[in-house]
């Protein structure tokens, strides 16, 4: 049997006719080097926002289950936009849907995560020569109900074809030529990176880095896919190559900077310095599935014998934790609710950091010599991340950039879809 390449494109690459066309010589490229061909494709442009928009206009509350009937149709249109493109070449082509796939998923509605991948369907078509193209960013349960992955949802579905498949590699094309040591909109000399560790990208991806999904990249590691992260429209360009930190040389004890402004802050004050209540919030919040980033509990005050709890959030979920404090504000024997929305994580991340003392000292050195103060703190082998006034956002990955000679002396062309 033939190599296995799967190909994800994004809305952008598709988006028109035009670029669907397009997308069609790339996949021609890649099956006459000789290897079978599955594709992925997202909704073209912003079809999944034009579709949010139509549900708010006749429901401002849609059933979750509602919801993901419309949002699955974007993919529809944009498989068989391009199943069609690669007829017109002359190349037998054929698009699926998660059913016709077998991309099984649990059931909620909205954020579901595939649990399996009945390949049957797919490898018959394969073995008949057929260039393959699935739709992204949905799935079904076990009795037949469409389900939606969520955000990034299209790379997940790319790498867990992969994965199910046993293919040689996954190529994620998009309109950026690969993953860069931070956003070239905030450094023009960012450096496009010719590969990363699964661990790096994974890291990168939760603190800000949007190029790819944790969850994508969390699969790939576990099924040891390598990722390629890839222009659509600069095709001799290899982008990115995503990878196990045991097929690396590393090169650099920081790989990048990122910044998160999506978070905030919440300060629980005075809260009684006893057994259980730590454990009593956290729980709490768990149970409404809200997560949380970075903690810090106060050393506590000797003449009150309380400390004061903070940790970072979603801000989408501010609504609901306020809600949660309140609820068990009188269990928990606190004064106060503090929030600040008005802040930024900064990190570096980098697989060469484990073995190289020093990397935090710099990073509190650099942010303190341009007067940018540290709210919060959090750690990992691989990773420090501060938290800081959000004015300061840029002035801290311009510094930290040039701090840990990150820059090339390129200036990187970037179309402009990176995520603010």
């Amino acid at each position: 049997m033939k190599n296995i390449v799967v190909q994800k494109f994004g809305g952008t690459s598709v988006a028109s006719s035009e670029k669907i066309k397009n997308v069609a010589q790339v996949i021609l490229k890649e099956k006459s080097k000789g290897n079978s061909v599955v594709v992925i494709v997202s909704a073209m442009g912003h079809t999944t926002d034009q579709l949010l928009k139509l549900a708010d206009e006749v429901n401002t509350s849609p059933s979750p289950r509602e919801l993901d009937m419309l949002l699955s149709t974007g993919e529809c249109v944009s498989a068989s936009l391009l199943a069609m493109a690669l007829q017109a070449e002359g190349y037998k082509a054929v698009s699926m849907n998660a059913m016709q796939a077998q991309i099984i998923t649990e059931k909620a509605y909205n954020c579901a995560r595939i649990i399996d991948i009945k390949t049957d369907n797919i490898l018959k078509h394969i073995n008949n020569d057929e260039i393959v193209i699935i739709t992204g960013f949905q799935g079904i349960t076990s009795d037949n109900e469409i389900t939606t992955l969520g955000r990034g949802g299209s790379d997940t579905s790319a790498v867990a074809v992969a994965a199910a498949l046993n293919a040689q590699r996954c190529d994620i094309y998009t309109d950026v030529e690969g993953v860069y040591t931070t956003d070239p909109r905030i450094v023009p000399n960012a450096t496009r990176l010719d590969e990363i560790s699964y661990d790096e990208m994974l890291e990168l991806a939760r603190v800000g880095a949007n190029v790819m999904h944790p969850r994508s990249v969390e699969t790939a590691k576990q099924y040891n896919i390598p990722l390629r992260v890839r222009s659509s429209f600069k095709t001799d360009n290899l982008g990115t190559l995503i990878l196990g930190v045991e097929d690396m040389e590393i090169r650099r004890t920081v790989t990048g900077v990122a910044a998160d402004l999506s978070q905030l802050r919440i300060v629980v004050c005075d809260v009684p310095d006893v057994p259980g209540n730590a454990g009593r919030l956290f729980d709490r919040l768990a149970k409404d599935d809200i997560s949380v980033d970075m903690i810090i509990q106060s050393y506590a005050r000797k003449h009150t014998n309380t400390n004061d709890i903070a940790f970072t959030i979603d801000k989408k979920d501010l609504t609901k934790v306020q809600s949660i404090i309140e609820e068990i504000k009188q269990e928990l024997g606190c004064s106060n609710i503090l929030v600040d929305d008005n802040i930024a994580k900064i990190s570096i991340v980098g697989a060469g950091m484990i073995d190289h003392p020093g990397i935090a000292a710099m990073m509190f050195k650099t942010l303190a010599a341009n007067d940018i103060n540290i709210k919060m703190i959090s750690t990992s082998e691989i990773k420090i991340s501060c938290l800081v006034d959000e004015k300061y956002a840029k002035d801290a990955v311009k510094e930290l950039h040039s701090a840990f000679n990150l820059g090339c002396d390129e200036i990187a062309e970037v179309k402009g879809t990176l995520p603010e």
